[in-house]
């Protein structure tokens, strides 16, 4: 029989803190603030609109930024094509230049001068200077 009471007893205050049934519903005693829980809820809802509108934004500007630069990367890597391009043709042209003796002989000749020159116009300099 205790066993029963103590079942009554463990329902009753399960049950305390409601008052009856009102259209289908249970109605605590307690009257629980809906009006600023949904108040609450919609700022909420506001602050997470806000923050996925500025996400939105910022992943299209960085969007926007990675095509730039991939743009700039493809032209770049254009240019760097014709200028191995060019810069192959100049060497084959240099290969020829060297396979034939008389041009090699040119080509000591001009650079030679080229250095005759150089250290000539340095040496002027230097004088220049020591005078000035």
């Amino acid at each position: 029989m205790s066993n029963r009471r103590d079942h009554r007893t463990s329902r009753t205050s399960l049950f305390d803190g409601l008052d009856g049934l009102e259209e289908g519903r249970l109605r605590t005693s307690s009257s629980y603030p809906h009006d600023i829980s949904e108040h609450d809820n919609d700022k909420a809802l506001d602050s997470l609109q806000d923050r996925v509108s500025f996400l939105k934004r910022l992943t299209g500007d960085i969007h926007e930024e990675a095509e730039t630069h991939n743009r700039m990367l493809d032209r770049m890597g254009n240019n760097m094509d014709s200028a191995r391009g060019i810069m192959s043709g100049t060497m084959n042209r240099f290969k020829m230049v060297f396979e034939k003796k008389s041009n090699r002989r040119m080509c000591k000749l001009v650079a030679y001068f080229v250095g005759v020159f150089l250290i000539i116009y340095y040496l002027l300099r230097l004088l220049r200077y020591i005078k000035g």
